[in-house]
């Protein structure tokens, strides 16, 4: 395959030596494309209508790599549920190259499922076709809901078996980021004392996702304000959708702001602010609302494994980066109000500030709780509301008369700005979605491609999930709740 197919830039591994180790990556038996992303390629500045299946399917398996690439498998380390392991690494996947999309911004593709690497440990590199699908779905609902997020370019069944607690069908997904760029990078190496490759790495992060940043006198010390402000960013973006990772483990935490691998995640259905789903998070860590508290505990992760770029004097260092981290509760709660009041049909603060729609907000998901509503449908709903038809919200309650001094309370709030009623429900359904990807629409249709080799059903989703704001009969059984009872036993894996 000729290289400037791709025409890579591999910044990372020209600028970075002794951040990686050189691999490449394992023969798979017989390549079989089972999705590409035309859409991101096209983004990517990717041309790819001239090239057979076959073909394609022999690159993104790593078969046929094209002469520019330099597979790398990158280091790193971690927190794993508070624990600290000083040696991850890609233990199956392999940053591949790196691409300049038509937005002029730098993107990394990456193979996730080929083979073993020097960072593997135990493990034997592969993946499973149901994991890397659900790496698609999530990603591209996410991605249709405007949230910051890695996405998936291509996935190939390998026609080999992996082994887990059975034999599954095996596949390899291309995954794109911003970068690969990890809190545990930075970890990977001050653990170590590196502090000149810590430099080297803060160096290499500014100039790719903060070049503003580049000259600025005290720029570390900005760049972690930066950092942190995309994590608030981000944090409220998942809590405004009911979106729970599952396993925030500091190597899962991308120092470019994105949402990054969807192992066991899940999105919610009734609220409820204790809400796991992962079948390891034994003692809920990662539960929902303890979110952004993680985030910001990983945070001061970061913080420390830079510390000695912030000063020469390690206790002005800390001041630092305390003052940075300290700031980062109101800065999340300033993005995740500033969601919900567009959640509301909200448009300005209100008279009396913030304090007013945070109760008015509160006291709305303290109801869903008590009334074990539909998180999603009861805000999609909320707009129908808005124009003077609040049956069908009532409907999603399980006793209704508990509404209603609440949205007597919102609609005094509501009028107080001028815009007609029509006009602030409409705005209301352009942020609160319609369709999410569903846990038991996910678990369907990877079952069937799993188990049956039958692609149908994930690709009638993925089609859905593209569209969560328009609400079309035609895919209503996509939007529709899970049986009773689903939700309480549904857990997910890390699909390693």
């Amino acid at each position: 395959m000729p290289a400037a197919l791709f025409n890579f830039d591999n910044s990372y591994a020209r600028d970075l030596p002794g951040c990686y180790v050189a691999w490449p990556p394992a023969p798979v038996k017989t390549p079989r494309l089972l999705f590409l992303n035309r859409e991101l390629a096209e983004e990517l500045r990717l041309d790819f209508a001239a090239h057979e299946e076959s073909t394609l399917a022999a690159i993104f398996s790593g078969n046929a790599l094209p002469e520019d690439a330099t597979p790398i498998a990158q280091a790193y380390a971690g927190h794993q549920f508070g624990n600290f392991s000083p040696q991850l690494g890609d233990g199956r996947a392999l940053l591949i190259g790196e691409v300049i999309d038509r937005h002029g911004r730098r993107r990394d593709l990456a193979f996730k499922g080929s083979g073993r690497t020097p960072f593997s440990r135990n493990g034997d590199g592969k993946a499973a076709v149901g994991p890397m699908l659900r790496e698609v779905l999530i990603g591209e609902a996410m991605h249709a809901l405007g949230i910051p997020t890695t996405r998936a370019l291509a996935v190939i069944a390998t026609g080999e078996a992996v082994y887990r607690e059975e034999p599954l069908p095996g596949a390899l997904l291309t995954r794109v980021a911003a970068s690969h760029i990890r809190v545990g990078t930075f970890e990977y190496f001050a653990a170590r004392d590196e502090h000149e490759r810590v430099r080297q790495l803060a160096d290499y992060g500014i100039a790719r996702h903060d070049p503003e940043l580049g000259g600025a006198e005290d720029r570390y010390a900005q760049w972690l304000l930066a950092v942190a402000e995309r994590q608030a960013a981000l944090l409220a973006q998942w809590m405004n959708v009911g979106f729970i990772h599952g396993v925030m483990n500091t190597d899962n935490m991308s120092i470019a702001g994105e949402t990054i691998d969807f192992g066991p995640c899940a999105f919610m259905e009734t609220y409820h602010p204790g809400m796991v789903f992962s079948s390891i998070d034994q003692h809920g860590r990662y539960a929902y609302a303890r979110q952004p508290a993680i985030a910001q505990w990983n945070l001061a992760r970061f913080a420390e494994a830079i510390l000695p770029l912030l000063a020469d004097d390690a206790d002005e260092a800390v001041e630092k980066a305390t003052g940075i981290l300290a700031g980062f509760g109101a800065s999340y709660r300033r993005h995740w109000l500033q969601g919900v009041r567009a959640k509301l049909g909200l448009q300005a603060q209100a008279a009396d500030g913030d304090s007013v729609d945070t109760a008015l907000a509160d006291d709305w998901l303290a109801l869903l709780q008590a009334g074990g509503a539909d998180y999603t449908l009861a805000w999609r709903r909320l707009a129908d509301a808005a124009e003077g038809r609040p049956g069908p919200l009532r409907e999603l309650f399980s006793d209704a008369s508990t509404l209603e001094a609440w949205l007597a309370r919102w609609q005094a709030r509501a009028e107080a700005e001028t815009r007609p009623a029509a006009q602030r429900a409409q705005e209301m359904r352009q942020v609160n979605p319609w369709l999410i990807p569903r846990n038991h629409r996910v678990e369907e249709a990877l079952d069937a491609a799993s188990t049956e080799g039958d692609l149908g059903p994930f690709e009638d989703l993925l089609k859905a999930i593209k569209r969560p704001f328009d609400e079309d009969p035609a895919l209503t059984r996509y939007a529709e709740p899970a049986p009773a009872g689903y939700t309480e036993s549904y857990r997910t894996f890390c699909g390693t």
